[in-house]
């Protein structure tokens, strides 16, 4: 045989592409319902607590007409007392396939919760660029950060 593995990973394997190139190939015909929508969260893991009041850009990946890429600011957030948004950033016709990145202002909320810092920060503004293949799903990006670190996950 021309494979490698068991028979049965190679099966998985092949089937598990055919599923993506027709997911690719459907996407491109029949339209999203506008049911997906885009949360975040932020949890200060430096004092155990939500990172109430920071800062945050939401920005999209566009094609120009020149055909180069730029950034276009989809939004500009605070995060409330729950390290939460207010609403989904995104939802309905305006959660579109493609590339994201949140831009989260790390040093200059660490800096105003009296956290010490130097006076260079080691993390200034955090960006976290992610992609959206499905709108009709939740997808929510959680930001766990100290002055020191960071993580992120997909998370429901």
């Amino acid at each position: 045989p021309r494979w490698t593995k068991p028979r049965g990973e190679e099966m998985a394997a092949a089937l598990a592409q055919v599923h993506k190139i027709a997911w690719m190939r459907m996407r491109d015909i029949v339209a999203a319902a506008p049911t997906g929508k885009l949360t975040c969260h932020v949890l200060d893991t430096a004092r155990g607590i939500p990172a109430a009041g920071m800062t945050i850009v939401l920005r999209k990946r566009v094609v120009q007409e020149s055909g180069e890429e730029a950034w276009k600011v989809v939004g500009n957030f605070v995060t409330n007392s729950d390290g939460r948004l207010n609403g989904p950033a995104l939802q309905g016709e305006a959660f579109t396939e493609g590339v994201y990145e949140w831009t989260f202002s790390v040093g200059d909320y660490f800096a105003a919760a009296g956290v010490p810092t130097p006076g260079t920060p080691f993390l200034s503004d955090v960006p976290l660029r992610f992609g959206i293949d499905n709108p009709e799903q939740h997808y929510h990006v959680p930001l766990l950060c100290s002055p020191w670190s960071y993580s992120t996950y997909r998370g429901s």
